[in-house]
C-alpha cells in the first residue's frame, strides 16, 4: 500500500518543503549559534549610493565597511548586532595607551612593570614574569603584533591602577565614541557574559585610533620583530600585513565561542577603508571577507578633498569687535565618500555671513557647509567659534 502512494507522498514532501522557511545553522561550535538570513531590505549610504543587504553573499555574522576620514558606511551586513569581540577588544586598549603616550603620561621609554595576575592571564602572550620590565614601545609591539594579554593587562594595571579601572574607562571612552552596542568587560578580549561590541562599534574606535592616533600604525604593520634581545620572536597575527596592498592594520581575535573576528584597515590612493568582520566560521574566512570589502571600496568609491586642515574658508568682517576681521579655517579635512566617476558632480555650498558681530561665544556656530550630489545632500557640516587665538575651526 505504502508503495502505491509512494510518488503523491514525495510529490506532498516536495511541496511542503518549497514553503519552509529558511535558516542557516552553524555547528562548528554548539548548537546555540544560528545565523539567519538578514532581511535584504536596501539600505542607503551618505554618499547616495543604494546597496542590497549581504549582496557580497558574506558568511559571517556581522561586517561593515566604513570610510576612516568621514566614517561613511560604505557597506554593512548586521553592524549592529552584539557579538563577542575576541582580542579585538584591544583595539580599545591601545586607543587608550595612545591617548596617554599624547597626553605626557606616559612615554615610549617608560617601564611597565608586570603584576602578578598579568603574568597568568594565558591565552595570546609573551610570557612576561614579575621580575621584568618592558618599556611602552615594547609593550605595543607585543600587544599590536601578537596580541599579548599579559602586556595588555599590566599596561592597563600601570595606567589605570587596576585592570577593573581601566575596563571602566574603556566603556566610558566607549560612550564618548557612540559605542551604543558595546559593553566591555575586560581589557584583554578573552570570552566573558555581557563582554559585546558590534562590528560597526569596532569600526568607530578603529576610526578613532588610526585617524587621531596615525603613529600606531608604525607597530600594526610590523610583519615580524623580536623582543628581550632577539629571544622572543614575534609575527603577526594579521595576515593582510603581508599580502594585501596598502594595509596599515589593525587587529585580530578568535576564541572558541567569539569565532574569528578582525578589523582590517588599508589605504589606496588618498581613501582609507576600514573593514570589520564577526563571527567569521574560519580564520581563512574573516581574510578573504575582509579583502572582498576592501576590494569592493577601493573598486568603486573614492574620497574627493575638498580643503585640507588649516586652509582658511574665508576672511569676514567683525562688527563690534576689537579686530575688524578674522580668518575662518577648517579644523579638519573636508571631504565627502563618493562613487567613482561621480566626483566632478558633487557641489560645495558655504554658508557664512559676510560679516560677523562681536561677542562670538566659543563653541557658537558661524556658518555650515553643504555637500550635495545632483538634489541629494550627501553631507553638511559647520563651522564653530573657538578661542580667539585660534580663530575659528571648522568642526566636521
Amino acid at each position: 500500500m505504502l508503495l502505491k502512494y509512494k510518488y503523491k507522498i514525495i510529490a506532498v514532501l516536495m511541496i511542503m518543503l518549497m514553503f519552509m522557511p529558511i535558516s542557516v545553522y552553524a555547528f562548528d561550535i554548539d548548537e546555540s549559534y544560528v545565523w539567519t538570513e538578514y532581511d535584504a531590505s536596501s539600505i542607503y549610504t551618505n554618499a547616495g549610493i543604494e546597496e542590497k543587504v549581504n549582496s557580497l553573499n558574506l558568511q559571517s555574522g556581522g561586517a561593515v565597511l566604513i570610510e576612516q576620514e568621514s566614517g561613511e558606511v560604505i557597506y554593512e551586513k548586521n553592524m549592529h548586532e552584539k557579538l563577542r569581540p575576541a582580542s579585538v577588544t584591544k583595539v580599545m586598549s591601545i586607543l587608550l595607551i595612545m591617548e596617554a603616550l599624547d597626553s605626557g603620561v606616559i612615554t615610549l621609554d617608560t617601564k611597565i612593570p608586570c603584576s602578578e595576575n598579568a603574568s597568568k592571564m594565558g591565552g595570546s602572550q609573551i610570557w612576561l614574569d614579575t621580575t621584568e620590565e618592558l618599556t611602552v614601545n615594547e609593550m605595543l609591539k607585543a600587544i599590536c603584533i601578537v596580541s599579548a594579554n599579559d602586556c595588555t593587562v599590566a599596561m592597563a594595571e600601570y595606567l589605570a591602577g587596576s585592570e577593573e579601572e581601566f575596563v571602566n574607562k574603556m566603556n566610558e571612552r566607549a560612550r564618548e565614541l557612540g559605542m551604543n552596542d558595546t559593553t566591555f568587560k575586560n581589557c584583554h578580549g578573552i570570552d566573558e557574559d555581557g563582554h559585546e561590541t558590534s562590528a560597526y562599534d569596532i569600526a568607530l574606535m578603529s576610526r578613532e585610533l588610526l585617524k587621531n592616533h596615525p603613529s600606531i600604525t608604525n607597530y600594526t604593520t610590523i610583519w615580524m620583530d623580536t623582543l628581550r634581545d632577539g629571544e622572543s620572536e614575534l609575527v603577526n597575527t594579521n595576515k593582510l600585513i603581508r599580502n594585501y596592498s596598502g594595509t596599515t592594520g589593525l587587529k585580530t581575535g578568535s576564541t572558541s565561542i567569539a569565532l574569528y573576528n578582525l578589523s582590517a584597515s588599508a589605504t589606496r590612493d588618498g581613501l582609507s577603508l576600514i573593514a570589520v568582520i564577526m563571527k567569521a566560521p574560519t580564520t581563512q574566512v574573516r581574510f578573504s571577507e575582509a579583502t572582498k570589502l576592501l576590494d569592493y571600496g577601493f573598486s568603486n568609491y573614492s574620497y574627493k578633498l575638498f580643503a585640507s586642515k588649516n586652509d582658511t574658508i574665508k576672511t569676514v568682517k567683525v562688527g563690534k569687535g576689537v579686530e575688524s576681521t578674522l580668518d575662518v579655517k577648517f579644523a579638519e579635512n573636508s571631504g565627502v565618500i563618493i562613487k567613482k566617476g561621480e566626483e566632478k558632480n558633487v557641489v560645495q555650498k558655504i554658508i557664512l555671513e559676510e560679516v560677523l558681530n562681536a561677542p562670538i561665544k566659543e563653541g557658537e556656530k558661524v556658518g555650515e557647509v553643504v555637500y550635495t550630489l545632483g538634489d541629494k545632500e550627501i553631507r553638511q557640516s559647520r563651522f564653530n567659534s573657538i578661542k580667539r587665538n585660534q580663530k575659528h575651526r571648522f568642526i566636521q
